[in-house]
């Protein structure tokens, strides 16, 4: 019958409840179910959106049912706004790892199931919360993230812009040594504006560029390639 018993339920029958306000949520992309215990509600499992309005319903429907502490599963990045209120309400959010809690026996297959199968372990205190830093970390952590994904992504911009250059045949990118630097980016909206005099081009370098300007032929019969290669040390425009 004990074998049983534990068969039916996942979890055995003399562990003791470490904590008797639990609520366990499981978080989808467009809804999210959470359950809570049958002793706070006459339905202990309820179905919520995911916009805003949905998610401080959500909260007050914890509070009227007396929860204090609530477990979810970091899937993607669908968790982040319903555990930001519920901790700004004053819920102790226990953010656990999937594959944590896929490693515990019995866990159903249902969405259903899944958030009751989360309050019991959370009732039970078997759920190990995920490291997040304090909130002021959090938001220096996504300004650094930002700023690297923007230099990643200027780096393959400035590759589109050489081949770009390479397919008009303008060497430009041999003639400096940066194509966004000061010079550089002087002859390409030169060019964008229709310049296409190779003396006016040549004209543009830059101040600190170390070699000089060279002796154009008479007619200006040369392009900007003529130009020897120079390197220009000033910020980039």
């Amino acid at each position: 019958m004990a074998r049983h018993q534990r068969k039916g339920n996942g979890l055995p029958a003399q562990l003791a409840a470490v904590n008797l306000h639990a609520a366990g949520i499981d978080i989808g992309a467009q809804e999210h179910w959470v359950a809570v215990s049958p002793d706070s509600d006459s339905q202990p499992v309820r179905r919520f959106g995911a916009c805003t309005a949905d998610l401080e319903a959500l909260a007050s429907w914890l509070q009227q049912c007396g929860v204090q502490t609530v477990a979810m599963e970091s899937t993607g990045v669908y968790w982040i706004p319903l555990f930001e209120l519920l901790e700004a309400q004053g819920f102790a959010v226990v953010l656990a790892d999937a594959r944590e809690v896929q490693r515990a026996p019995g866990r159903p297959k249902t969405d259903v199931q899944d958030c009751q199968w989360l309050q019991r372990l959370h009732t039970y205190g078997l759920l190990a919360a995920a490291f997040r830093p304090p909130e002021q970390i959090c938001v220096l952590r996504s300004y650094l993230r930002q700023r690297a994904m923007l230099v990643t992504y200027a780096s393959q911009h400035i590759q589109h812009m050489q081949k770009t250059l390479t397919q008009m045949n303008l060497k430009l990118q041999h003639v400096v040594s940066d194509v966004t630097s000061v010079t550089g980016m002087a002859i390409i909206k030169a060019i964008l504006s229709g310049e296409h005099n190779p003396t006016t081009q040549a004209q543009l370098r830059a101040r600190n560029c170390h070699h000089q300007l060279p002796a154009l032929p008479s007619g200006g019969a040369t392009s900007i390639t003529s130009m020897p290669a120079c390197r220009s040390f000033a910020p980039r425009a």
